[in-house]
Order: C-alpha cells, then sequence, then structure tokens
C-alpha cells in the first residue's frame, strides 16, 4: 500500500532528482498551492514554474532527504538540495558556484497527490554561498 510518504519521497526522486518534468500532473493535485515560494499559478502548473525555475538555475540539483514524518494526511520533511549555479536565479547571474541549502517542508496530500506545501529554504544561507 502507498502511503503519503512514499507518494512525497517519489515525487522527489522521479520528478527532482531524475529530472522527468514530464511526470509532474501525475504527482500534483490540480487544486495544489504553494507558500514561501514565488509564484503566480496555482495546480501542476506552480510546480512547473518551481521546478523549471530551479531546473534551469541549477541544471543538476538534487535533493536529499534527511527525514520525514507522516501524521494523517501531512507529510513533513528535512533535507538539503546540493546544485551549480549555471543559470540566473532571481537576478544573480550564474556564477558556476556548487551550494548546498537546507529546506523545511511541509506537504498536504489529497486524492493521493501532492495538493498544498509549506516551504522553508535557507535562501540566506543560499545567497551567501552565491
Amino acid at each position: 500500500m502507498k502511503t503519503n510518504k512514499d507518494i512525497v519521497l517519489n515525487f522527489f526522486n522521479e520528478v527532482v532528482n531524475g529530472k522527468k518534468l514530464s511526470e509532474i500532473e501525475s504527482f500534483i493535485h490540480r487544486d495544489y498551492t504553494v507558500h514561501g515560494f514565488p509564484v503566480e499559478a496555482k495546480g501542476p502548473e506552480a510546480m512547473k514554474q518551481i521546478t523549471g525555475m530551479m531546473f534551469s538555475s541549477f541544471h543538476d540539483i538534487h535533493v536529499t532527504m534527511e527525514g520525514i514524518i507522516e501524521e494523517n494526511n501531512s507529510v513533513g520533511t528535512h533535507g538539503y538540495w546540493t546544485g551549480s549555479h549555471n543559470g540566473e536565479f532571481m537576478g544573480i547571474p550564474a556564477t558556476g558556484k556548487k551550494v548546498k541549502v537546507n529546506f523545511v517542508e511541509i506537504w498536504n496530500i489529497k486524492d493521493d497527490k501532492l495538493h498544498e506545501n509549506w516551504v522553508q529554504m535557507d535562501f540566506t544561507g543560499l545567497m551567501k554561498q552565491l
């Protein structure tokens, strides 16, 4: 039986680490909302904007989960991502620098898809590394 933790882990492994943008709609709920990340869209389009921006800025981005907990329809994760800054990010031209950025997220699952998430990423640490 697929758990909510499995849904979150599979999303990161297949879409982000596997660079399979074509799989976004199989993971993201039609009413998906993200909090803590600057996108205008909702639903799968919001996740396409986020991952597209991250992939174009950090082409080799890789997420490592250090912890994951599940309760009812919520999943909490913490970990870090690494990548090489090979494209513009938030107005900063590519530097070629390798970065490591810590994050904490809470995901809400609905109908076996990622429905809502709250993102806390160490943007200050990222900017210092760039």
